[in-house]
């Protein structure tokens, strides 16, 4: 699992200290868990399937893809969780935008997207 858990961090780009806050433990622990000295617990290990969507075979086993494939519906939770999470002004701001939109303002965006779209 050490292997798979150093992969996970890497796919994501991310640092120990940063992986390591995302689930709630310390960068040490991260460190100990890839050098393969300590194990994951069964919790830390459902916390990093859940935060990161990860096939929970696949860490454990090497089994499967490392990721689930998210529904539509769980990768705006998944947005909105992050940015209820984090601190980054334009994305709140534009969230805002859209929750105060009119139907004709949605319409109206609607139309703008389908016409960007357009090759």
């Amino acid at each position: 699992m050490k292997d798979r858990l150093r992969e996970l961090r890497k796919s994501l780009n991310m640092t120990q200290q940063e992986f390591a806050d995302r689930v709630s433990v310390g960068r040490s622990a991260i460190a100990q868990y890839e050098m393969g000295r300590n194990p994951p617990s069964d919790a830390v290990i459902s916390l990093i399937c859940r935060e990161f969507n990860v096939n929970e075979t696949w860490l454990r086993f090497g089994d499967g893809e490392m990721f689930i494939e998210k529904s539509p519906d769980h990768e705006i939770e998944a947005f909105m969780m992050d940015l209820l999470r984090g601190d980054e002004a334009f994305k709140r701001r534009m969230v805002g935008a859209l929750a105060r939109m009119t139907p004709d303002e949605w319409s109206l965006l609607e139309k703008k997207i389908k016409e960007l779209q357009e090759p």
